[in-house]
């Protein structure tokens, strides 16, 4: 561990000879800099949304070149999940009101949801008013139902997944994790025992277990906050963001291989949960990181409106045009088109909404050149 990473964190411990850092106090005290924005992490949130992208292009059969990349794109729902816990464990406030909490996260995704919503129910959904209703409320991933769950705007179901997590958060945060490791260890043992545990249920039970059921996501987002823990007491391992990177696509190309259920989560796991804190860490310390650049950090602040607008560009597509026809110029159209919705709802929905939940005074524009870097030293519808 670097002293610039070490600095970040106050203790009542030394190094130790092995270089890990031991300390009684796992609260940081400077809340400037413990609040301090991981730009990469931002800008990565870009690239996870961009895979679920490819990996509906994919399904739809647009073209069939995009299979190898993209056929693992359901691991970008995954890198959301241990995401949340990592960024909402790093910015929480001592004492925060569990309804400080709810509200702002309620403000964040809610207004975005709401407005997809009603697109899909209004333009194309025959759904029942008891699943409208559900999906509105953002509980249909509770039910074993693929007609609930995946319902109106598909991508939501996730949206369902965070909701549970960000309820239980103010409860789970004060959890200590004096020992990080070992609970991000158990957490990983458990997501690679659901699949196993699932192998004698009913295909469609299997599939909502592993892959929809909010406690079972809930091990990623609990995993995600170990990871920040591990961060914060100055414990991390010191794998670096491009050895991380490159044991991530490693595992995204092979988890294809994996029987079963073991692909959809087990099988990225352990290289996202080393991932996201080696960006972090690069951020902190200066290491040069090309997540965090201007572009991406842009492409990282409209990406959950990407996430949210792709699904309903491409069903449309698939209705009103012969997609087929030119699948390659039909996939770009889809990326560009998502691309142009996902901004229109970033500025009239998801700031004018955020801002007013919140109370907060009016942010600075979004463009490219607002991106500011951390300074150095100091197989299914996802």
């Amino acid at each position: 561990m670097s002293r610039s990473t070490a600095q970040l964190f106050h203790s009542r411990g030394e190094f130790c000879n092995n270089g890990v850092y031991e300390h009684e106090s796992t609260i940081v005290e400077n809340q400037e800099t413990r609040l301090e924005r991981l730009p990469s992490l931002t800008g990565m949130r870009f690239v996870a949304a961009f895979i679920v992208f490819g990996f509906h292009i994919n399904a739809a059969g647009l073209w069939p070149y995009l299979d190898v990349p993209f056929r693992q794109g359901a691991t970008g729902v995954s890198f959301f999940f241990i995401l949340s816990g990592f960024v909402l464990t790093w910015s929480a406030r001592p004492g925060a009101r569990p309804t400080t909490v709810w509200r702002r996260r309620a403000a964040k995704i809610f207004p975005n949801h709401v407005a997809t919503w009603l697109v899909v129910l209004i333009a194309a959904a025959a759904v029942s008013p008891a699943t409208a209703l559900a999906n509105l409320s953002l509980i249909q991933a509770w039910f074993p139902s693929e007609s609930v769950y995946f319902s109106l705007n598909t991508p939501a179901w996730s949206l369902s997944c965070e909701m549970a997590f960000y309820l239980a958060f103010p409860l789970l945060i004060k959890w200590q994790m004096r020992r990080p490791w070992l609970i991000a260890s158990a957490t990983t043992i458990a997501i690679m025992s659901v699949p196993a545990i699932a192998l004698t249920m009913p295909g469609p039970i299997e599939y909502w277990l592993v892959f929809v059921f909010p406690p079972v996501r809930a091990l990623e987002f609990i995993l995600g906050m170990a990871m920040a823990r591990v961060v914060q007491q100055g414990k991390w391992i010191g794998i670096g963001l491009w050895p991380a990177t490159a044991l991530f696509v490693l595992a995204y190309v092979g988890s294809w291989h994996l029987p079963a259920s073991f692909p959809y989560v087990a099988g990225t796991v352990v290289p996202l949960a080393l991932l996201i804190p080696a960006a972090a860490v690069a951020d902190l310390t200066g290491q040069w990181s090309p997540w965090r650049s201007k572009w991406m950090v842009w492409l990282g602040t409209v990406s959950f409106a990407f996430y949210l607008v792709h699904q309903i560009v491409i069903r449309v597509s698939e209705k009103l045009l012969d997609v087929h026809a030119f699948p390659l110029a039909a996939a770009l159209g889809m990326f560009v088109v998502s691309m142009l919705g996902a901004w229109l709802l970033y500025r009239l929905v998801e700031v004018p909404a955020e801002r007013l939940v919140k109370g907060a005074p009016r942010p600075a524009p979004v463009t490219p050149a607002s991106a500011r870097t951390a300074p150095p030293a100091d197989r299914r519808a996802a």
